[in-house]
């Protein structure tokens, strides 16, 4: 049996998708940065909180080839450890149902 494909699509149409998702599971508060220019190096492009759920996801959105910053790296390996959920999706990841898993609390 073959693992599900990564669909073919930019960063910007995951991002989308992956808003689009949350919004359609309950998550109410969305923030991503616009300008990464202006923010604090390394912070995840999205925040998704769900008063529902009683969740806040922080996620940094990765191509299927992308790779962390440390920065990037520093910021979500430290608010894993500080027991925050935290963590990378990529394309591959809203094909296999890992972000819907997430975002629903079924890990």
């Amino acid at each position: 049996m073959n693992a599900p494909q990564a669909p073919a699509m930019s960063e910007s149409q995951f991002q989308s998708a992956v808003i689009e998702l949350a919004k359609l599971n309950g998550y109410r508060l969305v923030y991503h940065t616009h300008d990464s220019r202006r923010s604090q190096k390394g912070f995840p492009d999205l925040v998704l909180v769900s008063e529902h759920r009683q969740r806040a996801l922080f996620r940094e959105l990765k191509t299927t080839k992308g790779r962390l910053t440390p920065e990037q790296f520093d910021w979500i390996s430290s608010m894993q450890l500080a027991k925050l959920n935290a963590g990378v999706w990529r394309p591959e990841d809203l094909a296999n149902g890992h972000i819907l898993n997430d975002l629903r609390g079924q890990a």
